[in-house]
């Protein structure tokens, strides 16, 4: 009896492995679609609950057209200059369904796992501007920041070609390539924009903690998946890195909270999730490349640093002061991001770097602590030099590149809303609003679009109906 070759599971693919990345990569998905989605839509001002939770989620949608279309390829395609690749479509079977450049997985796996940590990079950029920025804007600003600064730096850091890639950064998850990214360029991006209302600015309550919450659990759970699909191997590595996540974030947020507590009297739900982020995104570079003990290390700075910068510096720095980040993802992501990059430069451990890294190079992966205790002194130094150069150039390239794509934006539509729909908010933008209760009375008269299937008549007249009993209530 003959049997049909195997064709659906070819030599070269380990069935654990794939599956591991495409679970690493749902979990991830769901970071953004529902996580942030929620945490956005939930932490800011009710007037502000669509727009925001909106912003999000049409960023996913729309990197992944644009991935798909041209930027998986431009990040980790062929090269075209040492730090872009060649655009080029990655919809075709035989494309998709051969070997992953890393990996016993296919290509179609890898798209996929690359594509939401795109998507999740554009939604954290959005928390930056929340609350007046035009749609419009945004839904350009989506596939030209993806295309023409997001790809730059995932080819330079993790395409193997990449010049960071070859000098020897180390950025496990994408402490560079994420959060250094989006914290530099919403700031910069919030810059152009210019700031909410004053009277935003001076009153901005969350409209559901408990929904912001619910946001940040999905966050912190979905880092499983965002850390450990780090090694592209179901490994030992890969169980250390979702160790260390955890133990990093948790020591973070206990850090925050106590700095809360000491000095403002009260444990803060929004400063304990603030703590909560910072350790996420600092552990993020070194996740499966220290150790446990220093991963507390790291949260108790990340807990502590970019609290100083958000709660003292913020305060006395004019340009901290002048631009108006609503989520304050500067200090979430760009300190947080940084400092991850600078410890994971002193906390390397040589066999866990040859470990993730599957080479034998004494001259890289090496922190400069181990460096000086193994008597490497110059290579530890190297390394640190290192991850220092690769900030700056992740810094300068988001300026630049966000810069021009807001300038370049705003010669066709006004990147901030009109001072008319800022006062509105939802309504004004979306014809819809976040509570819509029976309560209300009016909202559902007035709301244009919070209907399906034609029944705006019918609620209006349901809510005339019991606009008396309301009333009397």
């Amino acid at each position: 009896m003959s049997f049909p070759s195997n064709e659906g599971s070819p030599e070269w693919m380990n069935k654990g492995d794939n599956a591991w990345q495409l679970t690493t990569a749902t979990l991830v998905g769901l970071q953004s679609i529902p996580g942030l989605v929620i945490l956005y839509g939930s932490i800011v001002k009710k007037k502000w609950a669509v727009n925001s939770a909106f912003m999000a989620l049409y960023a996913f949608a729309a990197v992944l057209v644009c991935w798909v279309g041209w930027g998986y390829r431009m990040a980790f395609g062929e090269e075209l200059v040492p730090f872009w690749g060649k655009p080029a479509v990655a919809l075709d079977q035989k494309f998709l369904l051969n070997q992953a450049f890393l990996g016993m997985f296919p290509t179609a796996t890898m798209v996929f796992f690359q594509f939401v940590f795109a998507g999740i990079t554009l939604i954290l950029i959005a928390g930056a501007l929340l609350g007046r920025m035009n749609f419009s804007a945004w839904m350009l600003f989506v596939p030209l920041w993806l295309t023409f600064s997001y790809t730059i730096g995932a080819y330079s850091v993790w395409n193997p070609t990449g010049w960071l890639a070859k000098a020897g950064v180390i950025d496990y998850s994408g402490g560079y390539v994420i959060h250094l990214s989006s914290g530099v360029a919403g700031f910069t991006a919030a810059y152009w924009v210019g700031p909410r209302t004053i009277k935003d600015r001076e009153s901005f309550p969350p409209n559901n903690i408990i929904l912001t919450l619910a946001g940040a659990g999905l966050l912190w759970m979905g880092w499983s998946g965002f850390n450990g699909g780090g090694p592209y191997v179901v490994s030992i590595d890969a169980s250390l890195a979702i160790l260390n996540t955890h133990v990093c974030t948790a020591t973070s947020l206990l850090m925050w909270l106590f700095l809360d507590i000491l000095f403002f009297g009260k444990p803060s739900v929004i400063g304990a999730i603030q703590g909560m982020i910072t350790g996420l995104v600092c552990i993020t570079p070194a996740a499966g490349v220290v150790q446990s003990w220093a991963a507390i290390l790291m949260g108790i700075m990340s807990g502590s640093i970019p609290w100083y910068t958000m709660m003292v510096l913020h305060k006395k720095v004019w340009v901290l002061k002048h631009v108006d980040d609503t989520m304050a993802i500067f200090h979430t992501h760009a300190i947080a991001g940084g400092l991850g990059g600078i410890l994971t430069g002193f906390f390397a451990e040589p066999k866990l770097n040859r470990l993730f890294y599957a080479v034998d190079d004494w001259q890289k992966y090496i922190g400069l602590g181990y460096g000086i205790q193994t008597g490497r002194t110059t290579a530890g130094f190297r390394q640190m030099g290192v991850q220092l150069g690769g900030i700056l150039f992740i810094i300068v390239l988001n300026v630049v590149m966000t810069s021009l794509i807001c300038l370049f934006i705003r010669m066709m539509v006004p990147l901030r809303l009109s001072e008319e729909d800022l006062q509105v908010g939802d309504e004004a933008i979306h014809g819809e609003q976040a509570y819509a209760l029976w309560g209300d009375g009016l909202k559902f008269e007035n709301a244009k679009h919070n209907y399906v299937y034609d029944i705006e008549e019918s609620l209006s007249t349901i809510s005339r109906a019991t606009k008396p009993e309301i009333q009397m209530g």
